[in-house]
């Protein structure tokens, strides 16, 4: 059965940008792969969350692009959104190791939540490679189609957008670079937040420089402080 245009659940400017994707025979497969998965399996994030960092952030609101693999796989975390769990839920390592940074960088005093929205509102697209995963799997839906889509996403934003800082963390997002035209939007590398990294991260001071871009483009700076939406 064909995907509708009408029945795909997202917020309208990405809806419109993104439609020759939700048309495409491989989101078509995309999705029969999740209807299987969700069949045998228990599936992360909840489907109305699955496109949460679209609707948190339209096409024409992105000033910034943080990119992750895929979604947490462990039970209630994973809420649509790159890095970012619910509030209430232990803060994973590499957020935590993120909000070090941040306090390094800017002296913001790390939230006691997860929860990332705050940054979302404000232009902050918080995608993930991958949109879903099954419990305890880690990228176990990377073959999905899902690499498809997102690297679709990135090039939809290099070419109709102009001036957008791209974080890539970690050589899987690094790898990405090739999608962005670098004569029109900024892209900083870092290792990922990872403790696995072993704290190559700490010191790229990604949040003052991407603010520091934002503002010679004439554009509001993100304000990082998490605790002002806590």
């Amino acid at each position: 059965m064909s995907i509708l245009l009408e029945n795909v659940k997202i917020e309208k400017s990405w809806k419109e940008a993104l439609k020759d994707e939700f048309l495409s025979p491989y989101f078509e497969n995309l999705k029969e792969n999740l209807i299987i998965s969700k069949k045998s399996a228990t599936v992360f994030p909840p489907s109305n969350l699955i496109f949460n960092a679209f609707n948190l952030t339209p096409f024409d609101k992105v000033k910034v692009v943080i990119l992750g693999q895929d979604p947490y796989h462990g039970d209630n975390q994973a809420m649509g959104l790159s890095f970012s769990v619910p509030k209430g839920v232990k803060i994973p390592p590499s957020l935590i190791n993120i909000y070090k940074e941040i306090y390094d960088d800017l002296g913001i005093i790390e939230p006691n939540s997860g929860d990332l929205t705050y940054w979302a509102k404000q232009g902050v697209l918080l995608l993930n490679a991958s949109l879903s995963v099954e419990k305890g799997k880690p990228n176990s839906h990377k073959d999905f189609g899902w690499h498809l889509f997102s690297d679709a996403v990135i090039k939809k934003i290099s070419d109709e957008k102009n001036g957008v800082v791209f974080l890539l963390w970690g050589n899987f997002a690094k790898n990405k670079a090739n999608l962005i035209d670098q004569n029109k939007h900024f892209i900083l590398t870092a290792p990922h937040p990872s403790p696995l990294a072993r704290g190559g991260f700490f010191g790229c001071k990604h949040f003052s420089k991407t603010n520091e871009i934002l503002k010679k483009l004439g554009k509001s700076p993100i304000d990082w402080d998490l605790n002002n939406f806590i």
